[in-house]
């Protein structure tokens, strides 16, 4: 009995060491836990209050009457009904759609083009600081400045009047030309990010897979077409997704360089319609209705991109 029970003892001593051990590894989890609470905390405080929380309130007030000081009175599908219906929320999708298929089309071939052109440029840093400068300038600055620009008595006028000695056009008070106005403002300030994207995407291309295509024969032409954009098509994508998202929130832009969403609505963006509607008219309702108008179209176009992706979009590795 007492070598059984000795054994038993140095049995029992020699575990305890590990068991320790594992007090000690579950005390440190707990404890980087804790500390990863802390670091995620501002970003999950700041998207419940600031993301959650609004989107909560518009998708309650789209199925209710209020104008932020009477009591709320719900209307059920009114709203939608009334908005759907509304002319002027419908020229406001046409033009938002009207800006985004001519930006994004138009702003990725010319970013695209760029990046090629820079990729094996030297002195290429000084030139992605020029493009990308008005992406981190102010999109109100920017568009102020433009306005200055495109004003009757700006410089691009006195330029254009100058030069071939013609009355230059009213960039801002036609209609046609204001929304083209628009348009070209949000190709100049996006085009930096995706010059920068490309030229990442053109760089992760496989040198042996370009190697091997020119001792096959292939020449620039054929090389670019039939190579780096077939492998730069993942990132034409990205960007294709992340553009029209981008110009379907145009505001900013309309807001500043146009006066009321310009001559006759002709820039009057969806966004606009729900900043109109909620802070101009104080018709929470319906503005909160557009709003989830809006995200439903989103959704939409993003969705058919992602099922167009399987038909344009190739990975090196062969994945889809």
């Amino acid at each position: 009995m007492t070598v059984v029970s000795s054994s038993h003892t140095e049995q029992t001593h020699n575990a305890s060491p590990a068991a320790g051990g594992l007090h000690k590894e579950s005390a440190w989890r707990r404890r980087d836990r804790r500390w990863g609470y802390v670091f995620v905390a501002p970003q999950v405080i700041g998207m419940a209050l600031f993301v959650l929380l609004p989107f909560a309130g518009s998708f309650i007030l789209a199925f209710a009457s209020w104008d932020g000081l009477t009591d709320l009175t719900w209307v059920g599908f009114d709203n939608f009904v009334s908005q759907l219906g509304d002319p002027l929320l419908i020229r406001s999708i046409i033009n938002t759609l009207l800006i985004a298929l001519i930006t994004v089309p138009i702003g990725l071939a010319f970013s695209l083009i760029i990046a090629v052109a820079l990729e094996k440029l030297k002195t290429r840093t000084l030139y992605l600081v020029l493009f990308f400068a008005p992406v981190v300038t102010s999109t109100v600055a920017v568009a102020m400045i433009w306005q200055q620009m495109l004003r009757a008595d700006g410089v691009l006028s006195d330029v254009i009047s100058k030069t071939f000695g013609i009355s230059p056009p009213d960039w801002l008070g036609d209609p046609t030309l204001a929304l083209i106005s628009v348009c070209i403002v949000s190709i100049w300030a996006s085009m930096g990010l995706n010059v920068i994207i490309f030229l990442a995407g053109l760089s992760n291309i496989s040198a042996s897979v370009i190697e091997a295509a020119r001792i096959d024969g292939a020449g620039a032409f054929t090389l670019f077409w039939r190579i780096r954009m077939p492998l730069l098509s993942p990132i034409i994508f990205f960007s294709s997704v992340i553009a029209f998202i981008s110009s379907l929130q145009t505001f900013d832009v309309v807001f500043v360089l146009t006066s009321q969403g310009g001559p006759d609505n002709a820039t009057r963006t969806i966004v606009y319609h729900i900043y109109d509607l909620g802070f101009g008219r104080f018709e929470f309702g319906p503005s909160s209705a557009a709003a989830i108008i809006l995200l439903v179209i989103t959704l939409v176009i993003t969705a058919i991109q992602f099922g167009a992706q399987k038909k344009f979009v190739h990975y090196e590795d062969g994945a889809e």
